[in-house]
């Protein structure tokens, strides 16, 4: 069972969190919010960081929708263990989408049925974006978009294997040869992509540079179906600011969330034009922070590698505070939630008896 902190148990919590469940007054569907007045913010799809428990967390906090990591189809169709455990996910969570990869047109068709028929998410999502090696070497992700007829067939396959809509997110090219985001969004609207989001980077630029938000806006003013923008928000501000520069139906953040999921309640204020929450201090940073522990130690199977597979998130939650170095040192050889508790609140200790009177 997840655990679920309680602001009454807290009394120094102060960090307004947004609602639960948002309403969209009657609203059913994920297209109906990308068609609404109100630009949804969405959860990306992160390998080994957008589990059930982190997506979980950032509804609570204001994401509108949630994408399962990327799943690979020959994972699904095999039937593999690991790939049901990507699989996994709450009703609490919906929309959801679930995202799958390949190269293979007819293995994707199954990989969607299969995953459309077994855990009835609200969309399918194809990844045309990953830029990671292992993934690439396969042809899959944004490997993909060295053949865009390939890119084509997939959609179409996959879109006539599911009832639900197909979506997909694409980078702008392989390289800079072939970088081409309105080419590549048309092809992909025509073959029957229902939504599409461009992260405005090559495969070749991974994460460097910087994003090219008029890529999206050229990708905005050329399709018929919702665009959803991605890329560089590290802030609620700038959440607000790719809706205004671009025009984008939805805006998706993905690193900006690391270690930082509140960035969904300060980028839905900054959308709605309210005020931007405070960042929480180090105190309840620490309480969200073990509350995600405790919900990924629940969400495992094995309590022991849950702990280990989270030292990722206990580096971000640390990040910045004075004498995190030797914090995360410490917090990356913890082997049991006890020990994570104890270490924050050693912290915490030596933080308050530091404080000037």
């Amino acid at each position: 069972m997840y655990v679920n902190i309680r602001r009454a148990e807290i009394p120094s919590l102060r960090f307004q969190r947004a609602a639960a469940i948002p309403s969209f007054h009657g609203m059913t569907t994920f297209l109906d919010l990308l068609r609404s007045p109100r630009t949804p913010l969405y959860l990306a799809p992160q390998a080994g960081v957008s589990e059930s428990p982190f997506r979980r967390l950032c509804r609570r906090f204001g994401a509108d929708v949630v994408v399962s990591e990327f799943v690979s189809a020959a994972g699904i169709v095999m039937g593999t263990r690991r790939s049901r455990d990507y699989l996994r996910f709450d009703e609490a969570e919906r929309p959801i989408g679930i995202q799958i990869f390949g190269a293979d047109p007819a293995q994707m068709a199954d990989a969607a049925a299969l995953v459309s028929d077994v855990y009835g998410p609200d969309f399918v999502d194809i990844n045309f974006g990953c830029p990671v090696k292992k993934v690439v070497k396969r042809n899959g992700g944004s490997g993909c978009l060295r053949d865009l007829d390939l890119v084509e067939r997939i959609i179409r396959a996959v879109k006539a294997a599911t009832p639900v809509p197909t979506t997909v997110k694409i980078r702008s090219g392989f390289d800079e040869a072939t970088r081409d985001p309105v080419g590549i969004a048309l092809r992909c609207q025509d073959a029957g992509a229902a939504v599409l989001c461009l992260h405005p980077r090559t495969r070749a630029d991974m994460y460097s540079g910087q994003a090219r938000w008029d890529e999206i806006a050229a990708v905005v003013d050329v399709l018929d179906i919702p665009v959803i923008g991605n890329g560089d928000i590290r802030t609620g501000a700038d959440a607000a600011r790719m809706r205004d520069e671009t025009g984008c139906a939805a805006v998706m953040i993905a690193r900006g969330s690391h270690g930082d999921p509140w960035i969904f309640a300060q980028a839905r204020a900054a959308l709605d034009g309210k005020p931007v929450p405070p960042t929480p201090d180090t105190e309840e940073r620490f309480e969200i922070c073990l509350e995600h522990a405790r919900n990924a130690i629940a969400f495992e199977r094995d309590p022991s590698r849950a702990i280990i597979d989270f030292r990722k998130h206990l580096g971000w939650y640390t990040k910045g505070l004075p004498g995190g170095r030797r914090l995360r040192t410490e917090l990356f050889q913890a082997t049991t939630l006890q020990d994570v508790e104890r270490l924050l609140e050693g912290y915490l200790d030596e933080q308050r008896s530091a404080a000037p009177a």
